[in-house]
């Protein structure tokens, strides 16, 4: 009798157990590193403290090999992707800036006339994110009582990651350095505007902003071919030209997002509602001043090694102040990484160049032949080629028939791997290069020819001399996700998991809807 006595009671208390382990977190954290590598976390974990990635990797669920499945990946459309649970075709964000006609300039894929900056004299909304994101669905459930933000780096990444719903969205101004929002979002807590103008602000410190290597040379020796010199510094002096874009993409603009979350931990009463709070957080690990400085460099490997301590520093600080339990986190990456490939001189490669603005006048001058004596290209941008709709449908020609001839002549370009035409991506008979195409662009903004251009060959723009040459390179860049927290059980998932799993899995954990346009299921390990 004891014995089943004590037996029911063991299994009573670990039932207990479960139960509280499995209930809904009181936060959420989703920490989104911009071009993070699975690879360089393995490579430099070697400058890891225990309790940042080593803690994450070791007490988390793992999942190693997070895929996109889409054409043109970038942060814009990775954060919509992450955020919404759906593909660039679905929630219509396919990139940072799109072309205007009606200006002849690129613009933000979010600008927005309505809305005015607050600390930035930008005008931003989330009115093009056309799906719903976690933050959203989370407002809804809640009626409005769940505190959703993101804090950011940049504005895109910001708004993206906080949607339609969400008490605020903060990322730190390209000319002023303070914290900036838009007035979509309704009003600045007291705590941001205090620190915006006191001296723990950005600008205020802009002066002792030195970056060294945090650690001896011999330390950061995990890539070989290193570039550059074994030490650096760099300084942000303000009134600069690119002060403060070059400092986010050193780790002191992973620090400043740190120090702005840390007053809404302070005084935000983050965790402690009836209902779960949201908070999204991104960080950046890529090449210092993004693609102009690339190649294996001790600065990537140093910015890893204090992204790790903002980690540790910021786990830490929750867990003391609301408690593990209570807490999911989440932290992934955006699946790509931008680099420049700069090739030695005197050597032969695979590829040439392809000059963009010599292909069109070539197909204008072919399709004039055809049609008649108009200007039927309008404009060629990111590798997609516009039509001039209205000369089109006033001489009363078939689009698709156009659209064919056009990608028939530009097949026969070299360099041209592959043109896809709209009413190809329109009709549904895909493969699967189609099909990446079809979910990565949006149907009211692609072009009428969507060029795919060969490995190896190099983009040279030669209406801008300030553009560098691109090399075209397809390569999967190693992406995870990590949650941690809550309950949730370690363990480590090799297979491959799809970007659009990552939404649905967080609601799930959340014990809400999952966001209306994603129609995946959860990571069925994550539990």
């Amino acid at each position: 009798m004891r014995r089943i006595l004590s037996s029911l009671l063991t299994l009573l208390a670990v039932t207990q157990i479960q139960a509280q382990q499995q209930r809904a977190p009181k936060l959420v954290i989703f920490i989104t590193v911009d071009q993070l590598r699975g690879d360089y976390i393995e490579y430099f974990q070697h400058t890891f403290g225990e309790r940042g990635f080593k803690r994450l990797l070791a007490e988390g669920a793992v999942c190693h090999n997070v895929r996109f499945g889409f054409s043109y990946l970038n942060q814009a459309s990775a954060f919509a992707t992450l955020f919404t649970g759906a593909y660039p075709s679905v929630h219509g964000i396919t990139g940072l800036k799109t072309y205007s006609f009606e200006t002849a300039k690129e613009v933000s894929q979010l600008y927005d006339a309505d809305y005015l900056g607050n600390f930035t004299r930008d005008n931003y909304s989330p009115r093009n994110l056309l799906a719903a994101t976690i933050g959203d669905e989370l407002k809804i459930v809640s009626g409005g009582r769940s505190e959703v933000y993101a804090i950011a780096p940049d504005a895109e990444a910001a708004i993206l990651s906080a949607g339609h719903a969400a008490n605020g969205a903060f990322w730190i101004d390209n000319y002023n350095g303070r914290w900036a929002t838009t007035t979509y979002y309704k009003g600045v807590p007291w705590y941001v505007e205090k620190y915006n103008n006191g001296n723990e602000s950005l600008p205020a410190r802009l002066g002792t902003r030195v970056w060294q290597p945090a650690l001896s040379a011999d330390k950061y020796d995990a890539l070989p071919c290193l570039s550059g010199s074994n030490t650096f510094q760099y300084t942000f002096k303000a009134n600069t030209a690119g002060c403060y874009p070059d400092l986010k993409t050193s780790p002191f603009g992973n620090e400043e997002v740190s120090r702005l979350f840390n007053q809404f931990l302070e005084y935000g009463a983050l965790g402690t509602r009836p209902t779960p709070d949201f908070v999204a957080l991104t960080f950046y690990a890529g090449n210092y001043r993004g693609i102009r400085y690339s190649g294996n460099t001790r600065e990537i490997q140093d910015l890893y090694h204090r992204l790790d301590k903002e980690l540790e520093r910021l786990i830490d600080a929750v867990e003391k102040k609301v408690g593990l339990q209570h807490v999911l986190f989440v932290l992934t990456g955006t699946g790509h990484f931008t680099s420049e490939e700069i090739r030695p001189e005197g050597t032969r490669w695979v590829g040439g160049e392809f000059h963009p603005k010599r292909c069109m006048a070539l197909l204008n001058m072919y399709l004039m032949a055809i049609y008649g004596q108009k200007n039927w290209v309008r404009e060629f941008y990111n590798n997609q080629v516009y039509l001039n709709r209205k000369a089109i449908e006033e001489a009363k020609i078939d689009l698709g028939e156009i659209q064919a001839r056009a990608a028939t002549f530009l097949q026969e370009f070299s360099g041209v791997e592959r043109v896809t035409t709209d009413m190809t991506l329109r009709s549904g008979v895909w493969n699967e290069n189609v099909i990446d195409l079809s979910r990565g662009t949006y149907r009211g903004r692609r072009g009428d020819l969507i060029l795919a251009l060969s490995p190896g060959w190099t983009v040279v723009n030669d209406d801008n001399a300030k553009d560098r040459p691109k090399v075209v390179r397809n390569q999967a860049v190693p992406t995870p996700v990590i949650f941690f927290g809550n309950g949730i059980k370690p363990q480590h998932i090799y297979r491959e998991v799809k970007a659009v799993e990552i939404a649905p899995t967080v609601t799930h954990v959340m014990r809400i809807r999952s966001p209306n346009a994603g129609d995946a299921l959860p990571i069925p390990e994550i539990r």
